[in-house]
């Protein structure tokens, strides 16, 4: 693999992790499940959770906001290993949710991913979510809400 389809494929990959916290953000999990192969996974192990293949994940998207009053997810660049049309990665995250049931959230973690090069670009095969950092303690700000 050349130096320049090295970097591109960084490029893309990082895109793809920026993608997937947007989709998030912005509810569209038709978008959310079309970043993975058709039989791509996600875990959250700390929620006994996870989706497998695009149907599931964008129902399991769904019913996830449904108990969300708001949710703010941010990527931060990781590591990315190429090996051919495959890569393993990781990502950093900072998510801050409170709950319609008025429980609250701040974690920092890491999702250990893996990538695959299709004929539609790179996708994810399985991202599983570490938290390192949790803080339950109840978040004194809010989502602002229209006049």
């Amino acid at each position: 693999m050349s130096d320049l389809q090295a970097i591109a494929d960084r490029v893309e990959i990082e895109a793809l992790r920026g993608e997937f916290t947007d989709a998030v953000m912005m509810h569209d999990y038709d978008r959310l499940a079309s970043l993975f192969t058709q039989d791509g996974t996600v875990r959250l192990p700390h929620a006994y959770a996870g989706a497998v293949g695009r149907e599931d994940m964008r129902a399991g998207g769904e019913q996830l906001q449904a108990l969300l009053d708001y949710m703010v997810q941010t990527t931060h660049p990781g590591m990315i290993v190429l090996d051919g049309d495959t890569a393993s990665g990781r990502a950093y995250m900072s998510e801050l949710t409170r709950f319609r049931d008025g429980r609250s959230e701040l974690n920092y973690g890491i999702y250990h991913d893996r990538y695959q090069r299709t004929s539609g670009g790179w996708k994810f095969t399985e991202r599983v979510y570490e938290i390192r950092y949790l803080d339950d303690t109840p978040l004194a700000g809010s989502a602002p809400h229209p006049a």
